[in-house]
């Protein structure tokens, strides 16, 4: 797979401004496989305008039913070229294939089907009410809603889930009627360009999708979400950049969504089924080697079952070997700097805290151990800053208010999970915990329709569901006198 920009129904070679190509780097052995094109400002400009276009054109033009077959017929061409997404993501990403081909790109295709049979069927709120004097005049009026798409929508997305993340922004904002502009990772520009392929086989009109590929700060990224003709920018990473976006989409006063950064806790009660506890950890915690927003840094457990739980997520992070890299070099040695600073924190490695040796091509990559780390404060920096890799700190509480205090001293509200066999224990914590998602005895179970998104630094707004929709359409009230 060769990435190339596509702009206006065609795919294209870098415009005379897109001053370079950079390197495409296999993580799993530090090869180069490719070059990825930077898109200027110029084709970004270009991109944004066929956008509009399309708006204005026979897009713009098509009902929500239209709409809807549109999105089943990218879903049926991922699909149709399955096996060609899981390649693409496997070498862009380093992940094992069972990850890829269970997981992102089945999820891809189902973004697309969810949002066709959403928009297919969505209706919107009326009254019929009584009219009071002031208005004119005893009588009746109709209130209804109506929903108008925002416009032209950038829709940047993340290295860790490409496909996955990617699909569940554009889907739901075509669904809307906009027209959309991507940016995917620099890392990971294949499946978004073979996603580019199935949309323009699929025959959705020129301009309604575009893509450009580039770096974020002064690149293509940037030209993108601070352009004064984007409506809207749909957004997931880390909150330093969405930091950055936000202060170039302030000028324009452009609306944003965000799924940002997280450090989320995992509180594990006493009473919890302990062999539940422990996998359900080694899965929350090092799935993707930690590369998911959603993973499990914090784990918080009560203190008559905490040597042994930590014995055994010890045990089990140590025997674990089918798990992929980081994705670059530089997050390689980003994650290893924390497992430094743990170290000269005060923390005890319990498993971990290295650079693994496989003997062969893999050394060239960008793994790092599973790591399980324990015997360090709140305070330490390791406890509160997000790490993004496969790595849980560990640490003892003794009652209920003390978890949950303990869970709530962060400056990022993401996700957590609860373990624990007493239902009322569950109801009373779960919704006291400042986050925007609440596993109980369960990680990463998701219904396409639920609100998804975080609180505090984790992000601004949600997504999935109608709440997607409500986001990349303005509603319009129409008030209509019916008269006495």
């Amino acid at each position: 797979m060769t990435p190339a920009h596509y702009v206006d129904g065609a795919f294209r070679a870098p415009a005379a401004d897109d001053s370079h190509t950079f390197p495409l780097i296999d993580p799993v052995d530090g090869t180069v496989t490719g070059r990825v094109p930077e898109a200027g400002r110029a084709t970004v400009d270009e991109a944004v305008a066929a956008a509009r276009g399309a708006l204005r054109g026979p897009w713009g033009a098509l009902g929500a039913a239209e709409r809807a077959a549109a999105l089943r017929a990218v879903a049926d061409g991922i699909d149709a070229r399955f096996e060609e997404f899981v390649a693409a993501e496997c070498a862009d990403t380093g992940k094992p294939r069972p990850l890829a081909a269970q997981v992102d790109i089945p999820r891809a295709a189902g973004n697309f089907r969810a949002y066709a049979d959403l928009i297919a069927g969505r209706h919107e709120e009326s009254y019929r009410t009584a009219v009071p004097g002031w208005s004119g005049g005893a009588g009746e009026a109709l209130n209804y809603t109506v929903r108008r798409p925002l416009g032209v929508v950038a829709v940047v997305s993340p290295w860790n889930l490409p496909l996955l993340l990617l699909t569940w922004k554009v889907a739901p904002a075509l669904a809307a009627g906009n027209a959309v502009v991507a940016k995917p990772s620099e890392e990971t520009p294949s499946t978004a360009t073979l996603l580019a392929e199935v949309v323009h086989a699929a025959g959705l009109p020129r301009g309604a999708f575009n893509l450009v590929h580039g770096h974020g700060p002064g690149g293509a990224g940037e030209f993108l979400t601070a352009h004064e003709d984007v409506d809207a920018i749909a957004f997931t990473g880390s909150t330093a950049t969405g930091t950055a976006i936000m202060r170039g989409a302030a000028e324009h006063l452009t609306p944003v969504s965000f799924e940002l950064g997280g450090k989320n806790p995992a509180l594990v009660f006493a009473d919890a089924d302990l062999d539940a506890a422990v996998e359900g950890t080694v899965r929350s915690a090092f799935t993707h080697s930690g590369q998911i927003c959603l993973c499990t840094e914090r784990v918080y457990v009560q203190r008559p079952l905490f040597e042994e739980f930590v014995t055994r997520l010890a045990g089990r992070a140590r025997a674990l070997r089918d798990y992929g890299p980081m994705i670059s070099a530089a997050h390689r040695d980003k994650v290893l700097g924390h497992y430094r600073l743990a170290r000269e924190e005060g923390a005890e490695v319990l498993a971990g805290g290295g650079v693994p040796a496989f003997g062969g091509a893999r050394d060239g990559g960008f793994f790092v151990e599973p790591t399980v780390l324990t015997g360090l404060p709140p305070t330490a920096r390791t406890v509160r800053e997000e790490i993004f890799g496969p790595v849980c700190h560990v640490a003892p509480f003794d009652t209920e208010e003390e978890a949950l205090a303990l869970a709530n001293d962060s400056s990022y509200g993401l996700a957590a999970t609860l373990w624990t066999t007493d239902l009322s224990r569950a109801h009373r914590v779960a919704p006291r915990v400042e986050a925007g998602m609440v596993w109980v005895n369960c990680w990463n179970l998701r219904d396409l329709r639920t609100p998804f998104g975080g609180v505090k630094a984790s992000g601004i707004g949600r997504e999935g569901g109608t709440h997607s929709l409500d986001f990349f359409s303005e509603p319009t009230n129409v008030c209509v006198s019916i008269g006495e």
